[in-house]
């Protein structure tokens, strides 16, 4: 990890969840403080931030099975896209599940969401023709 990625702390929570808002990512059916809180306390998974000047402008939360890496909540500042940060911030992301041992990174993206599959594609991400099953287990 170069020096302004590090891991975010219990004090950048409400930065990350205005960070994520700002950047169209939240839901209402996913609770970001849960999952931020969920992200931080296990030992396979962590949120990276990359900071300059004290100010934080992009995030992502990384973890793993054992097997297969996963990203969620990539995030940059919108006044700081196409600055590399998103890259960057990706290879933070990859970095971290190599020092532990995972063979592979796997995310999703909606499938209206150009933008970001040419992100993906042009950083060497290959979509796989996969159907993500799921359940909801919480009674949303």
């Amino acid at each position: 990890m170069t020096s302004d990625i590090t891991h975010a702390t219990d004090t950048d929570t409400d930065a990350l969840v205005a960070l994520w808002d700002a950047a169209g990512l939240l839901r209402p059916w996913n609770d970001a403080r849960a999952d931020i809180a969920l992200a931080r306390r296990g030992p396979h998974s962590t949120i990276l931030v990359l900071r300059r000047d004290n100010a934080l402008l992009g995030s992502v939360m990384v973890g793993h099975d054992g097997h297969r890496g996963w990203i969620y909540y990539l995030a940059v500042a919108p006044d700081r896209v196409r600055q590399g940060f998103g890259r960057k911030l990706t290879r933070a992301a990859e970095d971290w599940l190599r020092a532990r041992g995972i063979p592979k990174l796997m995310l999703m993206v909606r499938p209206e969401n150009e933008q970001v599959r040419a992100f993906y594609a042009a950083a060497g991400y290959e979509e796989e023709p996969r159907i993500v099953f799921s359940r909801r287990l919480d009674g949303k």
